[in-house]
């Protein structure tokens, strides 16, 4: 059984980062430090290096998808080289074009306000708008002024 203690040092720490960056689950980290996974999620909870470490590498790998998610949303090019017994025999400069799935994930992700699958509008009260709807409400459909003396002549108006 794996200790704690060893996995602070910083090569242990290390190893922790470089397999998050690698995109290992903690279920799969755990089992490479040799530990079950609930001592690996205390361990987590107990032990800030622990944590930051996974942090730190997770984070390089999230970057890493992002970047290669953008490039595939916007297109991009590259050089293809052929060689033959060592000798490049042909360089072609070939485009990937821009990729609608990957530009739609951008887009849903980064701004669900306007790409969501069902834009919702938030209403407002408050807006100009609405404000002149509720105008021409009151003017179209004027509530009666009570007076005194019409409460006091029974007129409930209701």
């Amino acid at each position: 059984m794996a200790k704690y203690s060893e996995w602070l040092e910083a090569d242990k720490l290390t190893l922790i980062t470089a397999w998050a960056r690698d995109g290992l689950t903690d279920e799969q980290i755990a089992n490479n430090m040799g530990i079950t996974t609930s001592t690996f999620y205390d361990w987590k909870k107990r032990f800030s290096d622990i944590s930051e470490a996974l942090k730190k590498g997770k984070e390089v790998v999230d970057y890493e998808v992002e970047n290669a998610l953008l490039k595939r949303a916007l297109g991009y090019t590259y050089d293809e080289v052929t060689k033959e017994y060592g000798v490049v025999t042909k360089a072609v400069t070939k485009q990937v074009a821009p990729d609608v799935g990957a530009a739609m994930a951008w887009l849903k992700n980064r701004k669900p306000d306007k790409w969501r699958d069902k834009p919702q509008e938030k209403e407002n009260p408050n807006t100009l708008n609405n404000q002149l709807v509720n105008v021409a409400q009151l003017i179209n459909n004027p509530k009666p002024v009570r007076t005194a003396e019409s409460l006091e002549e029974g007129d409930s108006n209701e």
